[in-house]
């Protein structure tokens, strides 16, 4: 049996960002995104990178896009947008969209939704 890389440890953070809005969402998805405090479209919240909080990503992952955000990435929407020790950011939308195919396809095959990895420090730099 193949063992899942322990991520307890580690000082890497997950940079959240919803997408869509509130429509035809079920109740279990929008508590979840109440949880992270995504209430409205176009915030951000910064997470640390544990196992709960990407079971939460894989949850909402058609109305979100996730990725690892780095130091410099971080610093710069903290130094724009927020205060020291902030999580939550509200951003402008990106300029040139999210994706080539829109909001509703997921990022691996062109589009805005799910996980960007690294991806996601290009698509904040657009967004502050």
């Amino acid at each position: 049996m193949e063992e899942k890389p322990n991520t307890k440890g580690t000082n890497e953070r997950l940079a959240i960002i919803r997408i869509r809005g509130v429509t035809g969402i079920k109740h279990d998805i929008k508590q979840t995104l109440d949880m992270l405090n995504l209430y409205r479209k176009n915030n951000c919240a910064i997470v640390p990178k544990t196992d709960a909080f990407l079971g939460m990503c894989m949850k909402v992952k058609d109305f979100t896009t996730f990725g690892i955000i780095d130091d410099d990435t971080y610093n710069l929407l903290v130094e724009k947008r927020g205060k020291e020790g902030d999580t939550l950011f509200t951003l402008h939308p990106p300029r040139k969209g999210y994706g080539r195919k829109g909001i509703k396809i997921p990022f691996s095959v062109g589009g805005g939704l799910g996980n960007r990895k690294e991806m996601i420090n290009e698509l904040i730099k657009r967004m502050i």
